[in-house]
């Protein structure tokens, strides 16, 4: 049975010319998962004008399987109409979106792309799970989601957000 064997400090895989990533591409990514983390503690606190102070004036927004919504006004229908359909019955309200794995990629100093998965508890405990596909881009010296894909993976059996009939 073997091992491997360590790579030594004067390989030269270790040697680096130049940097392989430049500060702005670590801002970037900073202030992307920092808008990310922004939507889903806003949006599970009920705090739409922040959540839209997250998107680009022209952003669009598509829930998978409904008419992609255009701008704030038509976006901010999203979180009031959501928060119409939650059935909470007499039980305490929380609700918390956690993302994971998110990717990011930068396209240049300004735009970029990311997806990531989701999921939501509530009341019920895991409540529904999904993907998030984004496209962001920079916006008075902010970024902000110039575009946002929202599918379901999968529903608990109790989700306190059926889907719509």
């Amino acid at each position: 049975m073997g091992c491997v064997k360590p790579v030594e400090r004067a390989d030269p895989r270790w040697r680096r010319e130049e940097p392989t990533v430049e500060l702005w591409e670590l801002a970037a990514r900073e202030s992307i998962r920092d808008l990310v983390a922004r939507y889903n503690a806003n949006g599970d606190s009920g705090r739409f004008d922040q959540v839209m102070a997250l998107f680009a004036p022209d952003a669009v927004m598509e829930i998978e399987g409904d008419a992609p919504r255009v701008g704030h006004e038509e976006i901010r229908t999203i979180f009031t109409g959501a928060a119409g359909r939650a059935d909470w019955g007499d039980r305490p309200v929380h609700l918390r979106h956690i993302t994971g794995t998110h990717q990011i990629d930068l396209v240049d100093e300004s735009r970029a792309t990311g997806r990531c998965y989701y999921f939501v508890l509530t009341a019920v405990g895991l409540d529904h799970w999904g993907r998030y596909l984004d496209e962001y881009r920079v916006v008075d010296g902010q970024w902000r989601f110039a575009k946002r894909r929202v599918s379901t993976d999968g529903r608990s059996p109790d989700t306190l957000f059926a889907k719509e009939q």
